[in-house]
Protein backbone atom coordinates (compact mmCIF):
# COMPACT_ATOMS: atom_id res chain seq x y z
CA UNK A 1 0.00 0.00 0.00
CA UNK A 2 1.00 3.42 -0.69
CA UNK A 3 0.16 7.12 0.18
CA UNK A 4 -0.51 9.91 -2.02
CA UNK A 5 -0.37 14.01 -0.92
CA UNK A 6 -3.40 15.94 -1.36
CA UNK A 7 -3.80 19.32 -1.36
CA UNK A 8 -4.23 19.16 2.08
CA UNK A 9 -1.68 17.56 3.84
CA UNK A 10 -3.75 15.60 6.77
CA UNK A 11 -5.91 13.85 4.02
CA UNK A 12 -4.41 11.01 2.63
CA UNK A 13 -5.32 8.81 -0.35
CA UNK A 14 -4.07 4.58 0.10
CA UNK A 15 -3.62 2.97 -2.72
CA UNK A 16 -3.61 -0.59 -1.93
CA UNK A 17 -1.48 -3.40 -4.01
CA UNK A 18 -3.80 -5.01 -5.85
CA UNK A 19 -2.58 -8.59 -7.04
CA UNK A 20 -5.15 -9.76 -10.12
CA UNK A 21 -4.88 -12.53 -12.64
CA UNK A 22 -7.58 -14.07 -14.95
CA UNK A 23 -9.05 -15.29 -11.85
CA UNK A 24 -9.71 -12.19 -10.18
CA UNK A 25 -8.10 -10.13 -7.84
CA UNK A 26 -7.01 -9.98 -3.84
CA UNK A 27 -5.51 -6.95 -1.67
CA UNK A 28 -5.28 -6.20 1.35
CA UNK A 29 -8.15 -3.21 2.26
CA UNK A 30 -6.43 -2.71 5.73
CA UNK A 31 -3.44 -3.39 8.00
CA UNK A 32 -2.96 -1.49 11.41
CA UNK A 33 0.79 -1.53 11.20
CA UNK A 34 1.30 -0.30 7.55
CA UNK A 35 -1.80 2.42 8.19
CA UNK A 36 0.10 3.42 11.18
CA UNK A 37 3.23 3.80 8.98
CA UNK A 38 1.75 5.77 6.41
CA UNK A 39 -0.11 7.70 8.59
CA UNK A 40 1.91 8.74 11.45
CA UNK A 41 -1.83 7.24 13.50
CA UNK A 42 -2.44 4.34 15.32
CA UNK A 43 -6.12 4.50 14.51
CA UNK A 44 -8.38 2.56 17.13
CA UNK A 45 -11.32 1.86 14.48
CA UNK A 46 -14.30 0.83 16.74
CA UNK A 47 -17.14 1.16 13.96
CA UNK A 48 -17.52 -0.13 10.67
CA UNK A 49 -20.21 0.99 8.50
CA UNK A 50 -21.85 -0.06 4.83
CA UNK A 51 -24.53 2.08 2.44
CA UNK A 52 -25.94 1.67 -0.34
CA UNK A 53 -26.95 4.48 -2.56
CA UNK A 54 -28.25 4.81 -5.86
CA UNK A 55 -26.82 7.84 -8.81
CA UNK A 56 -27.70 11.20 -7.47
CA UNK A 57 -27.84 10.65 -3.84
CA UNK A 58 -25.45 12.96 -2.31
CA UNK A 59 -24.89 12.20 1.19
CA UNK A 60 -22.81 14.92 3.69
CA UNK A 61 -21.48 17.18 4.56
CA UNK A 62 -21.52 15.11 8.01
CA UNK A 63 -18.77 15.84 10.84
CA UNK A 64 -19.73 15.44 14.92
CA UNK A 65 -19.02 17.97 16.73
CA UNK A 66 -18.19 16.47 20.04
CA UNK A 67 -16.45 12.61 19.73
CA UNK A 68 -15.06 13.48 16.35
CA UNK A 69 -15.02 10.59 14.54
CA UNK A 70 -11.18 10.19 11.89
CA UNK A 71 -12.59 7.77 9.04
CA UNK A 72 -11.07 5.39 6.47
CA UNK A 73 -13.33 5.29 3.39
CA UNK A 74 -13.67 3.32 0.18
CA UNK A 75 -16.24 2.43 -2.61
CA UNK A 76 -16.78 -1.82 -3.15
CA UNK A 77 -19.57 -1.10 -5.80
CA UNK A 78 -19.85 1.74 -8.24
CA UNK A 79 -18.14 5.10 -7.63
CA UNK A 80 -18.95 8.89 -6.12
CA UNK A 81 -17.11 11.60 -5.99
CA UNK A 82 -15.59 12.00 -2.30
CA UNK A 83 -15.50 15.50 -0.28
CA UNK A 84 -13.50 16.22 3.03
CA UNK A 85 -13.63 19.93 4.08
CA UNK A 86 -11.41 21.65 6.58
CA UNK A 87 -13.38 22.88 9.34
CA UNK A 88 -10.72 23.25 11.80
CA UNK A 89 -10.74 27.08 12.22
CA UNK A 90 -7.16 27.21 13.39
CA UNK A 91 -6.00 25.40 10.16
CA UNK A 92 -3.86 27.41 7.47
CA UNK A 93 -6.59 25.27 5.47
CA UNK A 94 -9.55 26.23 6.96
CA UNK A 95 -12.53 25.86 4.67
CA UNK A 96 -10.77 23.97 1.94
CA UNK A 97 -11.51 20.88 0.25
CA UNK A 98 -10.50 17.75 -1.57
CA UNK A 99 -12.54 16.22 -3.56
CA UNK A 100 -11.69 12.28 -5.55
CA UNK A 101 -13.35 9.73 -7.45
CA UNK A 102 -13.46 6.62 -5.30
CA UNK A 103 -14.49 3.66 -7.14
CA UNK A 104 -14.67 -0.58 -6.95
CA UNK A 105 -12.45 -0.10 -9.93
CA UNK A 106 -9.94 2.10 -8.82
CA UNK A 107 -9.99 0.56 -5.03
CA UNK A 108 -8.39 3.95 -3.42
CA UNK A 109 -9.16 4.85 -0.04
CA UNK A 110 -9.13 8.04 1.70
CA UNK A 111 -8.09 8.79 5.32
CA UNK A 112 -9.75 11.58 6.94
CA UNK A 113 -8.87 12.93 10.42
CA UNK A 114 -10.80 14.30 12.99
CA UNK A 115 -11.69 17.82 12.21
CA UNK A 116 -13.07 17.47 8.50
CA UNK A 117 -16.61 17.41 7.25
CA UNK A 118 -17.11 14.71 4.85
CA UNK A 119 -19.50 13.90 2.13
CA UNK A 120 -20.01 12.07 -1.10
CA UNK A 121 -22.09 11.67 -4.46
CA UNK A 122 -22.79 8.90 -6.23
CA UNK A 123 -21.72 8.72 -9.79
CA UNK A 124 -22.69 5.37 -11.13
CA UNK A 125 -25.84 3.69 -11.18
CA UNK A 126 -25.41 2.25 -7.88
CA UNK A 127 -22.57 2.25 -5.43
CA UNK A 128 -21.76 0.51 -2.26
CA UNK A 129 -19.69 2.75 0.24
CA UNK A 130 -17.37 1.30 3.26
CA UNK A 131 -15.90 3.23 6.26
CA UNK A 132 -14.23 2.57 9.30
CA UNK A 133 -14.75 5.03 12.00
CA UNK A 134 -12.53 5.86 15.18
CA UNK A 135 -15.03 6.64 17.37
CA UNK A 136 -18.90 5.87 17.26
CA UNK A 137 -22.15 7.57 16.13
CA UNK A 138 -23.63 9.79 18.50
CA UNK A 139 -26.60 11.30 16.59
CA UNK A 140 -27.00 14.05 19.29
CA UNK A 141 -23.65 15.74 17.96
CA UNK A 142 -23.92 14.82 14.46
CA UNK A 143 -24.06 18.10 12.46
CA UNK A 144 -24.19 18.86 8.62
CA UNK A 145 -22.79 21.47 6.46
CA UNK A 146 -24.77 22.76 3.32
CA UNK A 147 -23.95 20.82 0.35
CA UNK A 148 -23.71 23.97 -1.98
CA UNK A 149 -22.22 26.24 0.46
CA UNK A 150 -21.03 28.78 -2.05
CA UNK A 151 -17.83 29.77 0.13
CA UNK A 152 -16.53 26.08 0.07
CA UNK A 153 -17.32 25.58 -3.88
CA UNK A 154 -17.70 22.07 -4.16
CA UNK A 155 -17.72 21.17 -7.84
CA UNK A 156 -19.93 18.27 -7.18
CA UNK A 157 -19.51 16.95 -11.05
CA UNK A 158 -23.39 17.03 -11.00
CA UNK A 159 -26.01 17.48 -13.49
CA UNK A 160 -29.06 17.68 -11.71
CA UNK A 161 -29.80 19.13 -8.00
CA UNK A 162 -28.90 15.72 -6.04
CA UNK A 163 -31.39 13.93 -3.43
CA UNK A 164 -30.64 14.26 -0.13
CA UNK A 165 -32.17 13.75 3.36
CA UNK A 166 -34.10 15.98 5.33
CA UNK A 167 -31.48 16.13 7.41
CA UNK A 168 -29.15 17.55 4.85
CA UNK A 169 -31.77 19.72 3.73
CA UNK A 170 -31.40 21.41 6.93
CA UNK A 171 -27.72 21.27 6.60
CA UNK A 172 -25.64 24.92 7.95
CA UNK A 173 -23.47 26.92 6.30
CA UNK A 174 -20.02 27.13 6.85
CA UNK A 175 -19.84 30.37 8.40
CA UNK A 176 -23.00 29.33 10.67
CA UNK A 177 -21.99 26.06 11.53
CA UNK A 178 -20.06 24.84 14.60
CA UNK A 179 -16.74 24.37 14.23
CA UNK A 180 -13.74 22.65 15.80
CA UNK A 181 -11.02 25.37 16.62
Amino acid sequence: MKAIQTAIPDLLILEPKVFGDDRGFFYESFNRQKFSELTGRDADFVQDNHSRSVKGVLRGLHYQIQHPQAKLVRVVQGAVLDVAVDIRKSSPTFGQHVALELSAENKRMFWIPEGFAHGFVVLSDTAEFLYKTTDYWYPEFERSIVWDDPEIAIDWQVQAPPALSAKDLQGKSLAGAELFE
